[in-house]
């Protein structure tokens, strides 16, 4: 393992990783943030969204700049667990069966279509997600410390497919969805293409394996304040309250929130998390985490929709940074004909935007 980062140190790291795939996937820095976070913070990303919009470049081009080997497969409908996790096999010069590692035994794993292939396949490779190990005859094999998972979803497609279930959809950090271009983003699309004179675009590598695992140690040292835990509880039971929910999300829903707030904060360059980076992810987070009621598909009103209603209706904690939270208490019990109360409602913009030195009172690591 290499020397510990610094949060610092992984936001310059990972916004340059930023930078060098963004040279392939043009327009879409946003979906490009959501899928390093989910990287970052240890978990597997779903994307999900129309043919032709970029995934498998966006995966290809991800495992290229973190250094990680990469390994795609298609998932169809004759696809069979042995074809993902590995199976044994007779080796005729010693006699005995040996285990041969499947497509799974890799770094980064493009799992492109999954919804095509049967729930038995598809429980085959969320073991291996969730359990970082495969089970054959027996024996564990480990999987790689930096394995990550990137699946594909075509959400349009109904016949021949079938659909993830709610219990394995939440074994996914985050969803992410990539859109259409603008027309000026697409327009530059093509120029580039036609600059380089090439179908590929060549790209550096960054930083490797080793590096990345230690970019995510990192995000323990980034601090988490007690309003903030207290505000993903609010929203994680906002979601198992909320009349149009029929199922909310699971405590793993919370544990998601939380890790993937550390990792926005530490690519915004802070080691503490503030209420907007909880905001910022909540609904690739928890959107996909939540059955919606069935009379809410008849009136087109999507997971995310409702869990950006929450989001609104969830009152967003003050988070005063420490040297500010002890000036306070010093002039509430000093002060002379003030209380300790009089404290105007309206944050000051040092409140709302503390600066990169400052951090929240009672953050916990």
């Amino acid at each position: 393992m290499s020397d510990q980062l610094t949060p610092e140190q992984t936001c310059r790291k990972a916004l340059a990783v930023l930078d060098e795939v963004e040279k392939a996937v043009v327009g879409k820095r946003a979906a490009l943030e959501l899928v390093l976070l989910g990287v970052l913070a240890g978990g597997h990303v779903l994307i999900e969204d129309l043919p032709g919009l970029g995934k498998t470049l966006m995966a290809r081009s991800f495992a290229t700049a973190l250094g990680l080997d990469f390994t795609r497969i298609q998932f169809t409908p004759d696809l069979l667990p042995s074809d993902v996790t590995g199976a044994p096999f007779y080796d005729q010069r010693g006699g005995d069966m040996v285990f041969r590692p499947g497509p799974v035994f890799t770094q980064l794993l493009l799992a492109d279509e999954i919804n095509r292939t049967p729930p038995k396949t598809q429980a085959a490779l969320l073991e291996a997600m969730g359990e970082g190990q495969v089970s054959v005859d027996g024996k564990s094999h480990q999987l790689d410390p930096a394995f990550v998972v990137l699946a594909t979803d075509n959400p349009i497609e109904y016949e021949g497919t079938y659909a993830l279930p709610e219990a394995q959809l939440d074994r996914f950090l985050l969803r992410v969805r990539m859109g259409y271009l603008p027309p000026s983003d697409e327009a530059a699309m093509l120029l580039r293409r036609l600059d380089r004179k090439a179908e590929r675009v060549e790209l550096a590598q960054i930083v490797d394996a080793e590096q990345l695992l230690a970019m995510r140690t990192s995000l323990e040292s980034v601090e988490v304040s007690a309003d903030v835990v207290d505000y993903v509880v609010a929203l994680v039971n906002a979601t198992r309250a909320a009349t149009q929910v029929q199922v909310g999300a699971s405590p793993r829903g919370g544990l998601a929130l939380v890790q993937l707030a550390r990792a926005r904060a530490a690519l915004s360059g802070r080691d503490y998390v503030i209420p907007e980076d909880v905001k910022a992810i909540a609904v690739p987070a928890l959107a996909h985490r939540i059955t919606l009621r069935p009379e809410l598909w008849v009136r087109r009103v999507s997971a995310d929709e409702v869990v950006a209603s929450l989001l609104t209706a969830t009152a967003t904690p003050r988070t005063l940074p420490r040297q500010q939270d002890a000036a306070g208490a010093a002039a509430a019990g000093t002060g002379a004909g003030g209380s300790a109360g009089g404290a105007s409602d309206t944050p000051s913009p040092a409140r709302s935007n503390p600066g990169p030195a400052q951090k929240p009172a009672g953050a916990h690591r």
